[in-house]
């Protein structure tokens, strides 16, 4: 597999560039792995971000429907055009991901799928905001199958209390259930990053973990009681405040009263938090606005 990839880089005169967080899985092994989290069939409509070689995207080929391979780097998108333009279900892709319209990227593929299912060996640099805009279009996808940096992983699935716990940790729980699959170790890649990663699967929840009465409300208080994460809960939504303006108007007084109300004490911080605790703190902002 590295042989094959180094023949595909020599041929093509291409050397991974480390500022696009390039580094080519070269382990047959985990390819097996991504393959079988994702469990394809020949109805799914695949995304993949960050193609590289095609490496991956050979193996999505054999298995999926259809494949839409997403691609940034020039370079790289002649290797994929050369390589898969006899296959019919690929379609190769040439655009920053993060400025790509996801609703009209997948209306484009040539089946009819209800959910697609997004597969992808993640670049390192921009793995929270690739995760984040997958999330804010999840009613495309069906699940998530990412091979991230490991500490990456450790805080999708990290729970309340524990270090790695955050805001990321709610987003990612709110939309999905997520789980790692496996640990990959450098080796697994040429060139070899300095840090291991992992598999993680995230399959997309039919209906949020949390049923709250607004959603923009809830992320402003997960984002704000996080923002200070060394100050008590109570301290870091007084002050939040200056940055969401959802929680402008809630002064001091009232969120300690709030937080009694919930039974949640005003002296935990947000890493003790659990999701339906943020829920019920966000819906008594709202409805105390509402009341007012």
């Amino acid at each position: 597999m590295k042989q094959k990839i180094k023949s595909i880089s020599k041929e093509s005169k291409i050397r991974p560039r480390k500022h696009l967080g390039q580094n080519f899985l070269i382990d047959h092994g985990i390819l097996g792995i991504i393959a079988d989290a994702a469990e394809l069939t020949k109805d799914d409509v695949v995304l993949e971000i960050g193609a590289g070689t095609g490496i991956l995207t050979e193996t999505l080929e054999k298995e999926a429907g259809h494949v839409i391979a997403v691609e940034i780097d020039e370079r790289l998108v002649s290797v994929l055009h050369r390589r898969f333009s006899q296959y019919s279900n690929v379609e190769v892709v040439k655009g920053d991901f993060l400025q790509l319209n996801l609703t009209e990227l997948m209306a484009s593929s040539t089946l009819i799928s209800e959910k697609s299912k997004v597969v992808a060996n993640l670049p390192y640099y921009i793995t929270t905001p690739i995760i984040l805009r997958l999330f804010s279009h999840a009613k495309l996808f069906e699940r998530l199958v990412v091979l991230l940096q490991r500490e990456v992983a450790e805080r999708i699935v990290a729970v309340p209390g524990s270090k790695r716990y955050g805001a990321f940790s709610v987003v990612a729980q709110y939309y999905s259930d997520p789980e790692i699959i496996t640990v990959v170790p450098p080796g697994a890649f040429w060139p070899q990053p300095k840090v291991d990663s992992a598999v993680v699967r995230m399959l997309i929840r039919e209906t949020p973990r949390v049923n709250t009465l607004d959603e923009e409300m809830f992320f402003a208080v997960v984002r704000g009681g996080f923002a200070k994460r060394r100050k008590t809960i109570l301290r870091a939504l007084s002050m939040a405040g200056k940055t969401y303006p959802e929680l402008a108007s809630v002064k001091e007084d009232d969120l300690k009263r709030i937080l009694a109300e919930v039974g949640v004490d005003s002296k935990r911080r947000a890493e003790t938090i659990t999701l339906g605790e943020f829920g019920q703190i966000a819906d008594a902002i709202v409805l105390e606005r509402s009341e007012s």
